[in-house]
């Protein structure tokens, strides 16, 4: 569990699918535009409750890193969610870093302060030496959060993901560890 000045950031799990059920029914609309089309069973509990297992299976693994943020002040309703995907051990050591924050905390810094406290635990506990982020061009807020966390733009990929029914572009951005004595792992 990573804790900031005013959220709970916890790994996923199973019994926090009633919370991340209420979060995208809440933020359907306002997510349509930033996601994948999701799949059917998307706004169930048992979608969720699968989707926690997963999450547990592979943070163990360490393939995916899932987290979701909590205000300290009202600690059942999720407020942002956070991954870190794609974690590359061996000489790139890296993961891409996703993230969502509630239509009705926009705004507020909840987005920064939750990414932020998963980028100190990437570098940190994870030990990654770089996390890179990809948002949409016409994505204004998702931009001033990762210039805000210092990640600094490496280029533009032109139909780089089917979000929304469609490619879509995006602008490239990566962040990496300070800590230049990280050592990676060795991949056997």
């Amino acid at each position: 569990m990573l804790c900031t000045a005013r959220l709970i950031v916890a790994a996923v799990s199973p019994g926090h699918a009633p919370a991340q059920l209420a979060y995208y029914e809440r933020n359907a609309a306002h997510l349509a535009s930033w996601e994948p089309i999701w799949p059917s069973d998307f706004l169930t509990l048992a979608y969720w409750e699968s989707a926690g297992l997963r999450a547990v299976e592979d943070a163990r693994h360490d393939r995916v890193h899932r987290f979701i943020a909590f205000k300290r002040d009202a600690p059942q309703q999720m407020v942002a969610s956070v991954n870190l995907s794609n974690v590359v051990r061996g000489v790139f050591s890296a993961a891409h870093l996703g993230y969502s924050v509630d239509a009705a905390e926009q705004g507020q810094g909840i987005g920064s302060e939750a990414v932020g406290a998963v980028v100190e635990h990437a570098f940190k506990t994870l030990r990654l030496h770089r996390v890179m982020a990809n948002y949409q061009p016409t994505n204004e807020r998702s931009a001033r959060l990762l210039r805000r966390l210092g990640f600094a733009p490496e280029g533009f990929a032109r139909d780089y993901l089917y979000i929304a029914g469609a490619w879509r572009d995006h602008v490239l951005t990566a962040k990496n560890n300070p800590d230049l004595h990280l050592i990676p792992e060795r991949v056997p």
